[in-house]
């Protein structure tokens, strides 16, 4: 789709015709892979999170465990990736999944999409952390303190994925 003006190994930038003589200019990733993204809940009543350095904004970002689809190789459904994401991040597994649906990350530049799931019955089976050099920390926090958790994040300089908004109470 569109034109592919350059290629990296995880990325490609296209471009496409856009309007009146006019180009868009969008990223995908190599390949067409989604992600993963998990919304995982303990029995305790806690959202788990994670939280890493992420090298395009320069500073921690706090988000839901997530991960690419197949990033291991091999051809991979978007619920094994779930599945291997939540423990490798967050030494979870869980006992009860659903698919929520395939959503866009930011549709006006991008082309990837991602998997939600929704995660429950959790049983803490490992360390989590992610694998070396991703410097994964979990944190759980009580459902009804995800907005004072991020309140506390951003203000030590963390900046907030978009996909925690829904856990924000922003609707009266």
């Amino acid at each position: 789709m569109g034109e592919r003006v350059w290629a990296g190994r995880f990325l490609e930038v296209h471009a496409v015709p856009h309007g009146a003589g006019g180009r868009w200019e969008y990223v995908k990733r190599a390949g067409g892979i989604s992600a993963a993204v998990i919304l995982a809940r303990t029995d305790a009543g806690e959202v788990v999170l994670v939280e890493q350095y992420r090298p395009p904004l320069g500073r921690p970002c706090l988000e839901l465990p997530a991960g690419l689809v197949g990033d291991g190789g091999a051809p991979e459904e978007p619920l094994e990736s779930a599945r291997r994401e939540l423990w490798e991040e967050t030494g979870f597994v869980a006992r009860h999944w659903e698919w929520v649906g395939e959503f866009a990350s930011s549709p006006g530049m991008l082309g990837e999409t991602f998997h939600l799931f929704r995660a429950t019955g959790l049983d803490r089976q490992g360390p989590g952390g992610g694998h070396a050099g991703e410097g994964i920390t979990t944190h759980l926090v009580p459902a009804g303190d995800v907005p004072r958790f991020v309140a506390e994040a951003r203000s030590r300089g963390a900046m907030i994925d978009v996909r925690l908004l829904p856990l924000l109470g922003l609707w009266p």
